[in-house]
């Protein structure tokens, strides 16, 4: 007879955790390749007669590095000039900003360029705040968020307004965004590859699968009836894209996903900006989870049931489970305990690594330039060593999220910081 323990038990829950997310995972790559075959066979969205006034708005601390140049680019887009405006909310900034800013100004005297320097008492609070700042002095009926840091490409904004345009459905558009120091470090390369598997094509995963999409924070319309309706965005969320993407579908609308409007961003190029960055998404994305878990049983709120599921199993279950499986396989090694699953689960485990090689290769195939070797063993140091350092902020952003609840401490704002 054989004698299943404790340790066995909780092993093999770890093990059906992992792979069933793993699973979702390959099946939104399948369907995400299926949407770019697809997409890639369907005409560019056209703007049509009616061409609406957009005001495009940049939330903006310290940028003086990167500023100039996405300001520029936003300039240069072959949208109508007399049909958007631009919006720097300067945000409490004590860097060269503002003296860059107004000299923008003085070059494009022509153009509807304008500043907003806010202090320390009406600024410096985040994100959310500068965008709801933003708005007020904003005219257009649809609303463009650009984070300091993007150079879009010149058609980028045409193609998301016209597809706004397409259908009434659509309460936001959002585009793809790359990475553009992607050969600074082995960290951007890491997320270079990510951004591609798992921005990407898993937005053309849920597109194509549930009709679903999530605002990445830039590159993204919105019609502001529906901003005017939620009532701004929620200042209390650090992942204010995906709190405002849960609410434009609590509201009835679709979100869709556009690949050809495409921004080029900076990312992280050192682990400690990584590490603070994506510890501020863990917090912003549980806090969103948390605050709308409740409409998972609601029949409004079918249309984020996935989201909802998804996200919570990732920052929850998926942790947990890989926390426990990394224990026992610890505590094995040392021999302090021993699990009759041990053999079963390294099996699953090397399955597993040949998986996610094989699904993330496949989803770069997509990008021009990004199929060759070396981003193949890129892909494999990421299974050895990103996914572990994913685990290490996921744990430490989850702590940090359950401390400030307990002593009521206020969520700060990390400013992640720019390379020239």
């Amino acid at each position: 007879m054989i004698k299943i323990s404790i340790l066995d038990i909780s092993l093999f829950f770890a093990i059906i955790s992992i792979w069933g997310i793993m699973i979702v995972n390959v099946i939104l790559t399948i369907a995400g390749y299926t949407n770019y075959l697809k997409w890639s066979k369907t005409p560019a969205p056209q703007l049509q007669n009616t061409i609406p006034f957009v005001s495009i708005m940049v939330p903006a601390h310290n940028e003086g590095l990167v500023i100039v140049k996405t300001i520029q680019s936003l300039l240069a887009f072959d949208y109508p000039t007399d049909k958007y405006e631009i919006i720097v909310i300067n945000d409490n900034s004590n860097d060269n900003s503002a003296e860059l800013l107004k000299n923008l100004q003085q070059v494009h005297p022509t153009r509807n360029l304008t500043v907003i320097n806010t202090d320390q008492i009406t600024g410096g609070k985040g994100k959310s705040n500068a965008l709801n700042i933003g708005l007020k002095r904003s005219r257009g009926s649809v609303i463009s968020i650009y984070d300091a840091d993007n150079t879009p490409e010149r058609g980028a904004l045409r193609y998301l307004v016209a597809e706004l345009l397409s259908n009434d459905e659509y309460g936001a558009v959002i585009g793809k965004f790359r990475t553009r120091n992607k050969n600074a470090s082995i960290l951007t390369r890491f997320i270079n590859i990510e951004t591609l598997s798992f921005q990407w094509m898993a937005q053309a995963g849920r597109q194509q699968l549930f009709k679903l999409g999530t605002i990445p924070g830039t590159n993204y319309v919105i019609r502001r009836n529906i901003i005017e309706q939620i009532g701004g965005w929620d200042e209390k969320a650090l992942a204010e894209d995906t709190e405002i993407s849960f609410q434009i579908y609590w509201l009835g609308h679709l979100i869709k996903f556009q690949p050809l409007a495409v921004t080029w961003e900076q990312e992280p190029q050192t682990m400690d900006v990584w590490f603070h960055q994506r510890t501020r998404w863990v917090k912003g994305n549980i806090y969103v989870v948390l605050k709308n878990f409740k409409k998972l049983f609601t029949k409004e709120g079918k249309h984020i049931r996935f989201d909802l599921v998804y996200f919570s199993s990732i920052y929850f279950l998926l942790l947990a489970s890989l926390i426990l499986s990394d224990i026992i396989f610890i505590l094995s090694v040392a021999g302090v305990t021993h699990s009759t699953l041990i053999g079963f689960s390294n099996s699953l485990w090397f399955i597993a690594i040949l998986s996610f090689i094989v699904t993330t290769f496949i989803t770069i195939t997509t990008e021009k330039g990004e199929m060759k070797i070396s981003n193949l063993f890129i892909i494999v140091a990421m299974y050895l060593i990103y996914s572990q350092m994913w685990l290490a902020v996921a744990l430490y952003g989850m702590v940090g999220y359950v401390r400030e609840q307990i002593f009521h401490k206020e969520a700060k704002w990390y400013k992640t910081k720019r390379y020239k």
